[in-house]
């Protein structure tokens, strides 16, 4: 089949290997311009255009898809369809409409919960027992098309980046199977409904106030990358891993041991992989013989 794929970050590069592996023809691949990232603030191109040109695939990277060039340069490439995982762009009608054969979407998530951008985040911060993939027939509204294929996988003790990559292999099976054998597609539920806005940088910071079960289930919202942090004294530690613990009636935030267990709101979480600003992930031990943090240290 002719195909253009639409796709931006590192989930998407599974879908896009196995389209290529199936045998279709992929006539372009659209993804976002790079960006200015790092320290250097070089511009970083996208894991779908690095992959795409090591597989010698064209790359599109408009800025926006509002404009009738790039619509008819869009409907001129004579698409049968056009797969989408996480392209970071809604689709105007007349992109939807130009494929003879409509959009399919690889979403990372059991619609009809949690539409929009940060599906994967949203559900691992909501304590969701399981989440999945569904593939879906796009249409103008936020991920509100019917549904074609979905599937599911406990979330269990998870973080982002495992997830992520799970889903990201799942989500290209589907796609594939879905391709080969198109499905009837089904309306989503009115019920159940919940939205996945993006994630703004405050949520990865550590308020101990909040009940130890939270902290836990955000430090694996955000590990491996942004990393849930705290500041002990002036310096932001990162708390890339962490393990519920029973608490012990002290003022939230306050260092129970020399483990660096840490009171909640209610319970205690004790960490297992942290990181200093500029530093490589380690265990607790190897960051306090190098950096002070006192039983009843209260952290903020």
């Amino acid at each position: 089949m002719r195909l253009i794929f639409m796709g931006s970050p590192a989930f998407a590069v599974p879908t896009l290997d196995a389209l290529v592996a199936a045998g279709h023809e992929i006539a372009a691949v659209y993804c976002q311009p790079p960006r200015p990232a790092q320290r250097g603030k070089k511009l970083q191109p996208t894991a779908v255009q690095l992959r795409a040109e090591e597989l010698g695939l064209p790359v599109r990277s408009p800025e926006r898809l509002r404009s009738e060039e790039e619509q008819a340069a869009f409907a001129a490439l004579g698409a049968e369809a056009a797969v989408v995982a996480a392209y970071g762009l809604l689709l105007p009608q007349p992109i939807l409409d130009a494929p003879s054969r409509g959009c399919l979407n690889v979403h990372a998530s059991l619609l009809p919960r949690w539409r929009g951008a940060a599906p994967i985040h949203r559900a691992i911060l909501a304590g969701d027992e399981e989440t999945g993939v569904t593939i879906m027939a796009m249409e103008a509204g936020l991920d509100t098309g019917p549904m074609l294929r979905v599937g599911t996988t406990p979330i269990a003790a998870k973080n982002v980046g495992e997830l992520t990559t799970e889903l990201g292999a799942m989500g290209a099976r589907l796609m594939v199977e879905e391709l080969a054998s198109p499905s009837a597609p089904r309306p989503q539920p009115a019920e159940g409904v919940t939205l996945a806005p993006k994630i703004a940088k405050a949520e990865a910071r550590i308020d101990w106030t909040r009940a130890a079960a939270f902290t836990e289930r955000q430090v694996r919202a955000f590990a491996p990358a942004p990393g849930a942090w705290f500041e002990a004294g002036s310096e932001r530690v990162k708390l890339l891993a962490a393990e519920l613990v029973s608490g012990v009636g002290a003022a939230p935030g306050t260092v129970l041991d020399d483990m660096l267990t840490i009171a909640c709101g209610s319970g205690a979480i004790r960490p297992t992989l942290v990181q200093r600003a500029g530093s490589r992930p380690m265990t607790p031990a190897e960051l306090l013989r190098g950096f002070a943090i006192p039983k009843g240290t209260v952290l903020s």
